[in-house]
């Protein structure tokens, strides 16, 4: 998606509730459908952070197996409802909006006002590989500069992001660069000016070295996005790979129509 076709815009206040609630049109919706929506009218009574109750007592208040209280939970965690803290199910708070822009993931989490963060993995020189070296227009094998980050937002670990920077460009940058603070900020005062972006995103599962990292299930949903930007001479800035919790993160923007054929 190209920022000429998308702007962003507030948050939405409430997302639509889905069609019937759930109910197929051949007939009931399966158990751990009908308790997951009970135990979603317990959570509204809770507050964030509170613990929620065992599958034990839910079990026994909704009357079904803890199978199918554990079934619903595991949804209502996918879903970003609930998040598990040390051996406790607790209220998850709202889930982070960040705006499709070209901006920083720093000014995106400070505008919900939430603290953002980042921790360094690795800050180091390779040589460019095929694909990348075509995306930053640079030589295969020319060297470029890796900087890979775990993304928090008030101390919580929500993702990863992997920049990477042609050195030919940016020869100080591994000196001279904090990596614990933002990137932008720190490209835009040495007089880059960022003009557009080509960004796509999907939805993946991490990979066992990114579960360790970020500490979360396999099996959790997450938000891929990979994105090049460029300068408003159309030279590529940076090639960037950010990947988010799904159950922490959702992305919005506003929508324009094309300009009409001729």
């Amino acid at each position: 998606m190209t920022t000429g076709q998308a702007q962003t815009s507030a948050p939405p206040a409430a997302s639509l509730r889905p069609t019937r609630e759930g109910v197929p049109e051949h007939g009931e919706p399966p158990k751990y459908f009908q308790v997951k929506n009970k135990i979603s009218l317990v959570l509204d009574s809770l507050s964030q952070g509170a613990t929620v109750p065992t599958e034990r007592v839910l079990s026994e208040r909704f009357g079904v197996s803890r199978m199918t209280i554990r079934q619903a939970i595991r949804e209502l965690r996918l879903e970003g409802r609930v998040q598990r803290r040390g051996r406790s199910t607790v209220v998850a708070g709202p889930k982070f909006v960040q705006p499709l822009t070209l901006a920083s993931y720093t000014e995106g989490v400070r505008r919900q006002g939430r603290r953002p963060g980042r921790e360094l993995i690795v800050f180091e020189r390779i040589a460019a590989h095929e694909n990348l070296a075509e995306r930053l227009r640079v030589p295969p094998g020319a060297a470029v500069l890796h900087l890979e980050r775990l993304l928090l937002a008030d101390d919580e670990r929500v993702g990863i992001e992997s920049t990477y920077l042609a050195e030919r460009r940016f020869p100080d940058l591994l000196d001279r660069f904090d990596p614990t603070t933002s990137l932008y900020a720190y490209l835009r005062a040495s007089g880059v000016v960022f003009a557009e972006a080509d960004e796509r995103i999907e939805t993946v599962l991490a990979s066992p070295r990114e579960v360790d990292l970020i500490g979360t299930s396999p099996a959790l949903p997450m938000l891929l996005l990979n994105r090049v930007t460029r300068d408003a001479d159309g030279h590529p800035v940076e090639c960037v790979r950010s990947l988010y919790r799904g159950d922490r993160f959702s992305f919005s923007a506003r929508l324009t129509p094309d300009a009409p054929e001729l």
